[in-house]
């Protein structure tokens, strides 16, 4: 956040020194360009950070998902398996 302020600053302070000596016009420039570098570095550093994060928690969402499919087909095999044998248990009774 503080590179976005200081980035409106850089620009004022070179408007201001326009009318100084081309040495004092040129370090100015170069100070421009190093503090637009750094907010741009900063600025792309976030950005994979945040698509990090992403990819980070779409994995983790992926792998919810996963277990609560696995839980319901392990819930539905032993619920059938029950019902399986209750019904042999009553066909049981009646044949006798």
């Amino acid at each position: 956040m503080t590179k976005f302020l200081v980035l409106p600053l850089a620009v004022t302070a070179a408007l201001g020194l326009a009318a100084c000596s081309p040495k004092a016009q040129n370090e100015t420039a170069q100070a421009a360009d190093t503090i637009a570098a750094d907010a741009n570095a900063t600025m792309s550093e976030a950005a994979a950070d945040t698509g990090a994060a992403a990819d980070r928690a779409l994995g983790a969402a992926e792998a919810s998902i996963d277990n609560a499919g696995a839980a319901i087909d392990n819930a539905s095999d032993k619920a059938l398996d029950k019902t399986g044998n209750a019904m042999k248990a009553a066909g049981s009774e009646i044949e006798d």
